[in-house]
């Protein structure tokens, strides 16, 4: 039996075992760096499997997995672990027990099927030539990113991968279906925290006032032209102030309101031009109508960018594994993912794996209470992580 036929049978064997696993990870989520008991669940698999591992990131596991001439090529397989603060509003068998917690983005199918893979891998190390790193990885939820903790800890070292897969579900598209795209696919994400602070007084004296109600209003339409007269138009980028806090009763004007927001980019070099323009106008109205305003931007993940040669290879193994049919090209989104940390390290490939079937009713997006994924979607994330780790070369 083939290599691809050997993998292609595992995965649909153990479908129903790797189901199990997901509703276990799904009915016991954990927040981003708090991913204790997932870890330990991921740490006792490894070890019934005969797959040697270490910690990294305090709840970050790392697997090595060797199969023939391991030093001929390594490739690093990668899944996130955490959940969501988000109440669960399906009424499923595997609900989250944890109040006001879920699996609302799909990592405890990330998880399982990078699980899946590895026992795959693992079974027929025989068959395949070289060293398959899989990281299992905490916090993409939450700054500072996971990925970045993961690569400070040494995780892109001995051996260095040559290149790195990483995997996301997609509720827009259908189960059974995989999607890919070159070059930059998700945006850079930074948060912008802006205090305003002023004198306040009596609403019905408002001359005897310098009304941070009102600086923060103005404060808000002018980042609008961050965008509107600062960047290019092709270029994509998004600016949105998404929390307005200040004031209590009717007739107090505040002395001090809070704003907070993102901001995201396709381009690096614009992305950091932008900080400086935002910065800019802050200070300039600050000046402007007798404010005290601090601002701090917390910087986010990078752009995620899919090496274009990574890009091609995956395509090719993706279309021989599943045929032309089930391979889609991804859209580009402004929604950040901290793969974006690796990628911008080593050539990376970020995908996607359909999860919807309106036809069951499974259609709603991530990050929300709703979400859920048609589970036939496992065996094939299984299986093309697998493949990929497998046969996927790229030149270190």
């Amino acid at each position: 039996m083939s290599l691809k036929d050997s993998i292609l049978q595992k995965a649909a064997t153990y479908a129903d075992e790797f189901i199990a696993i997901r509703h276990h990870l799904h009915a016991n989520p954990e927040l981003s760096y708090q991913e204790f008991e997932t870890s330990a669940y991921i740490q006792d698999f490894l070890q019934k499997q005969g797959i040697p591992f270490t910690i990294m990131a305090e709840t970050g596991v790392v697997g090595i997995i060797e199969g023939r001439n391991p030093s001929s090529r390594t490739i690093a397989l990668r899944a996130d672990m955490d959940a969501l603060p988000i109440q669960e509003a399906n009424d499923i068998p595997y609900k989250s027990t944890k109040n006001g917690i879920m699996h609302a983005c799909g990592h405890d199918v990330h998880t399982t099927c990078l699980l899946g893979a590895a026992k795959i891998l693992h079974e027929l190390k025989g068959d395949w030539e070289g060293t398959i790193k899989l990281l299992f990885q905490p916090g993409e939820e939450k700054n500072p990113g996971g990925a970045s903790l993961m690569i400070r800890d040494g995780v892109l070292e001995n051996p260095r991968p040559a290149a790195i897969f990483g995997m996301h579900v997609h509720p827009q598209m259908q189960v059974g279906q995989v999607s890919f795209r070159s070059g930059k696919v998700m945006a850079s994400a930074d948060e912008i925290y802006i205090t305003i602070k002023a004198k306040g007084g009596h609403a019905a004296a408002p001359h005897t006032t310098a009304d941070p109600i009102l600086i923060a209003s103005h404060l808000v339409i002018a980042l609008q032209q961050v965008i509107s007269r600062n960047a290019d138009p092709v270029q994509r980028s998004v600016l949105s102030i998404t929390s307005f806090q200040g004031g209590h009763t009717t007739n107090v004007i505040p002395h001090e309101v809070k704003l907070m927001g993102t901001f995201r980019a396709m381009d690096e070099e614009w992305r950091y031009k932008a900080h400086e323009l935002i910065r800019n106008i802050v200070e300039g109205l600050a000046t402007a109508m007798g404010a005290e305003i601090d601002l701090h931007i917390d910087i986010g993940y990078p752009t995620v960018y899919n090496n274009e040669m990574l890009h091609t290879v995956a395509v090719e193994q993706a279309v021989e594994l599943l045929g032309s049919s089930r391979v889609e090209e991804t859209e580009i989104r402004m929604g950040a993912e901290d793969f974006g940390y690796y990628s911008q390290q080593i050539p990376g490939c970020f995908y996607r794996l359909g999860v919807m079937n309106i036809e069951k009713g499974i259609s709603s997006g991530v990050h929300t209470p709703t979400f859920n994924i048609d589970e036939d979607a496992i065996s094939t994330g299984i299986a093309m992580m697998a493949w990929l780790g497998a046969t996927a070369n790229y030149p270190s």
